[in-house]
């Protein structure tokens, strides 16, 4: 089933809504994470995309650490810490934190990134964002745009509270809906000094109207009835309900964005089910929870972290870069857009072949400098 028909078939919501109606409305919330597009297709197979694919690299130059630190509301962010095997730590260095995809742990994109990073010289950590992965929060999968940007926060307070690292100096890197996070949290903490983000989505944006803003307010307003009496449910004792996310199997009808998530999340190329989680369940968010989004507007005052830079990259082929488009024309000076010539969404999270290490390397040398 498509977007539009998945969102064509919701009938509006009243009192005497049936369980199969309410699971109908669901299917819509796809579509709100801006995972299903709006075309057709009609392969039977998964596409091979996994091309220079290395979603698990470890590095010999790097050291790895588990770290678990907290935030303002005294909850508990899970962390791999990675330090060059050169590091010199009686001096101070400079730092980077990186935010997984949304709907994704730390395994999945994240640790890549900081270990690339931290080869370069960097003192490094991926993060699992509140209620995801190996951090803590309940119900899992929680929505909670606020606090996935504590966490970044947090995570500033972590690494600013070791003598290796320079304050002054620590940057964030927010790989597709964490981009949008890390800007939500730069916007209130002028710690964060330089800012990039890969592949970004506004999860605002993708839940409010979808992909090409494919959403009507009417679609928008019925799921959110579905939500409500799905808190209800909940509330009652009933079972979590999990929506949107990445589908569990291909069908002739898989649209093209699912197929490339697919080809990641539910392939060895990058699948990884966190302890206490399931494969039903993984980068699936809560049903009652995934509302939280519509009142989520990272970009609104962008233009308020200048004159910190910004690094905006995106693959020229990406089904999301109209959210690095928008983030772009609304930031100010300093401010740089990267397309990533032949390279779709999916790509950069993981295809070192086209990934821009070395942009990203030399945006943080540049402005991370003493």
């Amino acid at each position: 089933m498509t977007n539009k028909q998945a969102l064509d078939d919701a009938q509006p919501l009243n009192s005497s809504i049936d369980r199969r109606n309410l699971l109908k409305m669901s299917s819509a919330a796809a579509a709100a994470l801006g995972m299903m597009s709006i075309f057709d297709t009609s392969f039977a197979e998964a596409q091979d995309m996994s091309n220079g694919a290395a979603n698990f690299y470890t590095s010999d130059r790097v050291t790895l650490q588990k770290v678990t630190f907290k935030t303002q509301y005294q909850t508990h962010v899970a962390g791999n810490l990675y330090l060059p095997k050169d590091l010199n730590q009686a001096a101070k260095n400079p730092a980077i934190i990186v935010g997984h995809p949304m709907g994704a742990v730390k395994e999945q994109s994240a640790n890549l990134y900081a270990t690339k990073m931290a080869e370069q010289g960097f003192v490094a950590m991926s993060i699992d964002l509140p209620f995801w992965g190996e951090s803590e929060g309940q119900s899992r999968n929680l929505v909670s745009p606020e606090v996935y940007a504590e966490a970044f926060s947090a995570g500033i307070d972590f690494l600013g509270s070791h003598a290796f690292v320079d304050r002054q100096r620590i940057g964030a890197i927010g790989v597709c809906g964490s981009g949008s996070f890390v800007i939500s949290a730069a916007k209130i903490d002028p710690r964060i000094k330089a800012i990039a983000t890969v592949s970004m989505y506004d999860m605002g944006a993708a839940f409010r109207d979808a992909l090409n803003k494919s959403q009507t307010v009417e679609q928008r307003k019925q799921f959110i009835a579905a939500a409500a009496e799905q808190r209800w449910t909940e509330a009652d004792g009933g079972a979590i309900e999990y929506v949107g996310g990445t589908t569990l199997a291909l069908t002739a009808d898989t649209d093209p964005v699912q197929r490339e998530f697919y080809d990641f999340y539910r392939t060895p190329r990058g699948e990884f089910t966190p302890a206490g989680a399931t494969p039903q369940t993984t980068t699936k968010p809560t049903m009652s929870s995934i509302v939280k989004f519509a009142n989520f507007y990272p970009f609104n005052d962008i233009e308020t972290i200048s004159p910190r830079p910004m690094l905006f990259i995106s693959g020229d082929q990406a089904h999301s870069k109209e959210f690095s488009e928008d983030a772009y024309k609304r930031a100010s000076e300093p401010k740089e857009l990267v397309w990533v010539k032949g390279a779709g969404h999916v790509d950069l999270y993981d295809r070192v072949d086209l990934i821009p290490f070395d942009k990203l390397n030399s945006f943080f040398d540049q402005h991370l400098t003493a």
